[in-house]
């Protein structure tokens, strides 16, 4: 597993769509959309983002198209924990694991891999117990 170095055209996608996904993440009508609740590890401030998740009945799989190394995701594997907000009720997110790609492909449908692999070009995955 690699750490990805983002696109230009990825931070101008994400850059453009962040306004809009921070107000519709976490609706009950966007089941896309949801904003991971975490604390700084340094700070200890309470932190938010909106990110894009799959869901099984166990289980939140969020992609990560810049890696495991960014500072929300090393929040929430330093804590152990984290709030979901997703279909507009909180869950508890416990026992965060990184996946590589064979681990993450059953989770997700075609076009959904399609995605995965020719627009976010992601190699990891953040999988939490719901």
């Amino acid at each position: 597993m690699t750490t990805m170095t983002p696109s230009n055209d990825s931070w101008r996608m994400a850059k453009a769509t962040a306004p809009m996904m921070r107000t519709l993440a976490g609706h009950r009508f966007f089941p896309l959309w949801a904003v991971v609740h975490h604390r700084g590890r340094k700070t200890g401030r309470e932190l938010s983002l909106p990110v894009a998740l799959l869901h099984t009945e166990d289980e939140f799989v969020i992609t990560l198209p810049w890696g495991p190394g960014t500072n929300w995701v090393c929040n929430v594997l330093a804590a152990g924990e984290c709030t979901i907000t997703w279909k507009g009720r909180d869950h508890a997110a416990t026992q965060p694991r990184i996946l590589g790609r064979d681990e993450a492909r059953p989770f997700f449908d075609g076009f959904s891999w399609w995605m995965v692999e020719k627009v976010f070009k992601a190699d990891s995955f953040l999988a939490l117990r719901r």
